[in-house]
């Protein structure tokens, strides 16, 4: 079935087009349950089990799919990763709206779907006969979307009676926007915010600590007293950044003055290309390479960068008369002649938080579930999550993802994600080191692997009809003994004239990685292979760092080019 629908186009010089948007819609495609005969039963990639029983939810007793909307999957990734979570229906709606808001999530929502452990399962509802629908006249976009997610989930549910009637399979509709959860439940689907799904879950309760807090009522805390000024809407700053208000930046703490920062000014002004920020009002909730906009203060409120080193020790929400002496004790430790243009935050353009390694402080309140989390990078300041195993996460090295920063708090609000291990374990220890510098670690997916030769692999008269057959030189290599990733090697011989010839010998590897696939993009993505004392994290698979694209000893090997310098 083709839906087709015609737009007019105005040309610069004046001339109008036509342009056709043509839709194709299907009946073939499967539901990804197995066994289905109402859909033809074959799926390619993992799909759902057939007998979903590993979570017992105590609002679902009965067997059941989850089918989240696109805010459940762009806040709530860290529980959808979690082992227990499996069985999920993922919309393509859904998949295209993280796509355009979260690039991050929507890798990591990928990496879920590709796991066949986790049976995700993505359903093409934009090409389903029978789960695409139109914008309706005065819809917005969002509300259509909203709507085509829950005729999806309606979809499903009135599909899988026809698989068996018997044990009676549900679709459980997951979306924490309280209008569409109540258009879903006049509609007859059944459907519940993540926190309640959750909490239903009872021989998962760790799962609840994962949670991240969104609403402004979960983000307050006990003290109503306001600390901060409210952020500007982020029309107001484009305005204002126009009109040269205020500057946009990127905040970066200091490691040693937590009351500290400077924002390094975007664009062409070659004056005040560096901003400093002093004290917790004028710092205004930024974190560390966020992108901001600030405004500069008058000119007698300007300082100078203090040398006064600092460290947040967790102060109370009560504690402001104490945090006030600390400012002012940064102000008078500087030196007059070293003013600088000085600031302050009113407003977030882009928040670049990510998730971050630390440990545990607990709380001193007993039985409180209410604890702070002191980050590993001293430039993020800590975190206030709940949890209910704060004594088992005590001396563990843990990742903790922020949730939103209310004005009358002190601290950030977040939510464990992860539990690394013992602080001080070597493997522990060298996961936050590579998890902190953002070094790519992960084992090589599927996808990348299937790109690698077949062993046993050899030299063929097709590699050798376009190459220089240099086997009866003497080549030696340039690495370490005992070195199993040997890519570059040298040779030197004595030629007739008397000169001497050294030839540099590099591995071909890009005749094994072809331009563009998924082992391509991986090694482009990873750089260059990481060294740490007992291990290295390779950019490409073993297969081809240790063996095909290691110049062993008496092992034909593939040379990129051989460079001569006589």
């Amino acid at each position: 079935m083709l839906k087709s629908k015609t737009f007019l186009k105005k040309t610069r010089a004046g001339g109008v087009i036509k342009i056709v948007h043509e839709h194709y819609l299907r009946d073939d495609i499967g539901c990804g349950a197995p066994g289905c005969a109402a859909c033809g039963g074959a799926h390619e990639g993992p799909v759902l089990e057939p007998h979903p029983l590993d979570l017992a939810s105590s609002l679902c007793p009965q067997p059941h799919y989850l089918l989240p909307d696109t805010n459940v999957l762009l806040h709530q990734i860290d529980v959808l990763e979690d082992p227990a979570i499996r069985n999920v229906i993922v919309l393509q709606t859904v998949l295209q709206e993280v796509r355009n808001r979260s690039a991050p999530v929507y890798k990591r929502i990928r990496d879920v779907t590709n796991n066949q452990e986790k049976h995700f399962y993505t359903f093409t509802n934009e090409h389903h006969r029978e789960t695409y629908v139109e914008q309706k006249e005065g819809e917005n976009s969002n509300d259509r979307n909203d709507r085509a997610i829950r005729v999806a989930a309606k979809w499903y549910n009135e599909h899988l009676k026809k698989i068996s009637a018997e044990n009676q399979l549900q679709v459980i509709f997951i979306t924490n926007d309280r209008k569409n959860k109540e258009k879903a439940i006049e509609e007859g689907i059944p459907a519940f915010t993540c926190e309640e799904y959750v909490k239903s879950l009872t021989a998962n309760p760790e799962l609840i600590d994962r949670l991240a807090c969104l609403s402004e009522e979960e983000n307050k805390i006990e003290s109503g007293k306001i600390i901060f000024s409210e952020h500007l809407p982020l029309s107001k700053l484009q305005q204002g950044i126009k009109s040269g208000t205020y500057l946009q930046g990127t905040f970066r703490a200091s490691r040693e003055n937590y009351l500290e920062a400077t924002v390094w000014v975007h664009g062409d002004a070659e004056e005040n290309k560096e901003i400093i920020l002093q004290g917790l009002k004028n710092l205004n909730r930024a974190i560390h390479e966020d992108i901001v906009a600030v405004e500069l203060l008058p000119k007698n409120q300007w300082v100078a960068p203090s040398s006064v080193v600092l460290h947040d020790e967790g102060q109370n929400e009560d504690d402001a008369e104490k945090e006030e002496e600390t400012e002012r004790i940064l102000k008078t430790a500087v030196n007059e002649k070293m003013l600088r243009p000085t600031g302050r935050v009113v407003g977030i353009i882009k928040r670049n938080w990510r998730p971050y390694c630390g440990m545990l402080s607990k709380s001193d309140i007993k039985e409180s579930r209410r604890h702070l989390f002191t980050p590993a990078d001293k430039r993020i300041p800590r975190i206030r999550i709940e949890t209910r195993q704060a004594s088992a996460l005590e001396g563990h090295r843990i990742i903790v993802a922020i949730d939103g920063w209310p004005r009358n708090s002190r601290y950030p609000n977040g939510h464990f994600v992860k539990n690394l291990g013992e602080v001080g374990d070597k493997e522990t220890e060298t996961e936050v080191l590579l998890l902190e510098h953002d070094v790519p670690h992960q084992p090589f997916s599927q996808a990348v692997l299937s790109f690698l030769p077949k062993m046993p692999w050899s030299i063929t008269e097709k590699d050798m009809k376009n190459r220089e057959d240099l086997r009866h030189l003497c080549v030696c290599s340039v690495d370490p003994p005992g070195c199993t990733d040997i890519d570059d090697a040298l040779h030197c011989r004595v030629l007739e004239n008397g000169n001497l010839e050294v030839g540099v010998h590099i591995a071909d590897v890009s005749h094994f990685i072809r331009p563009g696939n998924a082992l391509d993009q991986e090694s482009a993505r990873r750089g260059t292979t990481v060294y740490l004392c007992e291990k290295r994290i390779d950019m490409v698979p073993e297969l081809l760092s240790s063996n095909l694209c290691s110049l062993r000893c008496n092992v034909d090997r593939l040379l990129l080019h051989m460079l001569k310098l006589k």
